[in-house]
């Protein structure tokens, strides 16, 4: 037999699955992988030190452009960082809208997950089905913020505005018939929180559809089964978080174990696997779908029976009223002072972490008592899972580099910051 002769290729950046901006160069033996060394930095865009160079609220925008498919989890963690510096606790309200809109993002960023996941390993139609229902969710974000993905919707003190009484409705057409028009406005006749529920209706039947084409399916099943196949022990010590801390069997949800927000009141079940393979990782997202839209109904059901603010009374850190501010001198002045000098927020150090749909999404941030951070460091869970990318693929053929490229669920925005 010839002899096989070791060699070394790219793997992106150009490839589809390696997302635009990740470079891995591969040792290879024939078709199977000795080394992989994964070269990321493609995308820097420095958000750390731009955070620190503006005052904190006109950071909050910055964080939704990380991890541009978890976009309010990014704020999330942001404005946590931000409130536990001033001492400001938001509304009870605002806890249950953020939380709501947390699980909202958590499903959000599954269904772009699953498609893109399915489509690089080959599974097409998954890929439609997901889209479908992301454009209702992306719907709500707009009906809150104003834009479908950078909401800037979260703020120190609680959530921009209360959530609509009327969800926008599809327009007449001429390519679009009455039938067709009636269809798709026949959820958006009540509030935001009536288009929300009719969504968690559907929603189970939809993962159902999910997993009729790949759960039992024996393709994906070959691609998934055994492939990147890490222990809990190891998991622990490569600093994994998230689903690929639980698919490895690793019971650890910062929603349940250091709980923020009010999802210590709130009713939901951690999926865990038991391989710590693709495919375990692949059951955990699904069922964390499930779990996302129970917790979606509880906030939804807390939300219809009590009204209240959204936002804290504080007038040092949130602006005044537009009817006030349009009315009166002072307000006006205070507002445009908040928005071009913000506030200056007490000495100290903070770390705030929330359970990001990725894995745990930290932010440290060090005040010196002026109107804008020290220090900025983004704890983000991609850049550890990417670290682990060589372990997991070394003795692997080449398609499988997809596979562990996709269950790791990389998004370059947080881990090139």
């Amino acid at each position: 037999m010839a002899e096989i002769q070791s060699y070394t290729m790219n793997f992106g950046p150009q490839h589809p699955a390696a997302h635009g901006v990740l470079r891995l160069i591969l040792e290879m033996e024939g078709e199977v992988i000795r080394n992989a060394d994964p070269h990321i930095g493609l995308l820097h865009r420095a958000t750390e030190k731009l955070a620190e160079s503006k005052p904190y609220s006109q950071s909050i925008g910055y964080m939704d452009r990380l991890d541009y498919v978890s976009m309010m989890c990014n704020e999330h963690s942001y404005v946590m960082a931000i409130e536990k510096l001033l001492g400001v606790v938001p509304p009870i309200r605002a806890q249950y809208i953020r939380v709501m809109f947390d699980e909202i993002t958590r499903i959000l960023n599954h269904l772009m997950w699953l498609g893109a996941h399915g489509l690089d390993i080959g599974a097409m139609t998954i890929f439609l089905y997901c889209f479908r229902e992301r454009e209702d969710l992306m719907d709500c974000y707009e009906a809150v913020s104003g834009t479908r993905m950078h909401a800037t919707y979260y703020r120190p003190g609680g959530v921009y505005r209360d959530l609509p009484d009327e969800m926008p409705k599809y327009q007449e057409s001429k390519f679009r018939s009455k039938k067709d028009l009636a269809r798709l406005n026949a959820a958006r006749q009540g509030s935001l929180l009536d288009f929300i529920e009719a969504f968690t209706d559907k929603f189970p039947g939809c993962v159902d559809e999910y997993e009729t084409l790949l759960t039992d399916n024996r393709i994906w099943k070959q691609r998934t089964v055994n492939i990147g196949v890490v222990s809990p022990e190891r998991a622990a010590q490569l600093g994994f978080s998230g689903p690929m801390l639980r698919g490895s069997g690793v019971e650890w949800d910062l929603r349940k174990k250091q709980p923020y927000e009010v999802y210590d009141q709130i009713d939901f079940d951690i999926p865990v696997g038991v391989h710590g393979d693709c495919y375990d990782r692949y059951l955990v997202r699904v069922e964390e779908m499930r779990q996302s839209n129970r917790i979606i109904r509880q906030c939804i059901d807390w939300l219809r029976a009590n009204a209240g603010p959204v936002m804290s009374d504080d007038r040092k850190i949130v602006a005044p009223p537009r009817v006030e501010m349009k009315d009166d001198m002072e307000s006006l002045i205070h507002h445009f002072k908040l928005f071009t000098e913000g506030y200056c927020v007490p000495a100290g150090e903070v770390y705030a972490a929330i359970e990001h749909p990725k894995g745990e999404f930290g932010i440290y941030m060090i005040s010196d008592g002026a109107n804008k951070p020290f220090r900025v460091k983004i704890r983000a869970p991609g850049f550890a899972h990417l670290s682990a990318m060589s372990e997991m693929v070394v003795g692997h053929m080449l398609a499988d580099v997809v596979a562990v490229i996709g269950t790791q669920d990389i998004v370059f925005g947080e881990v090139d910051r």
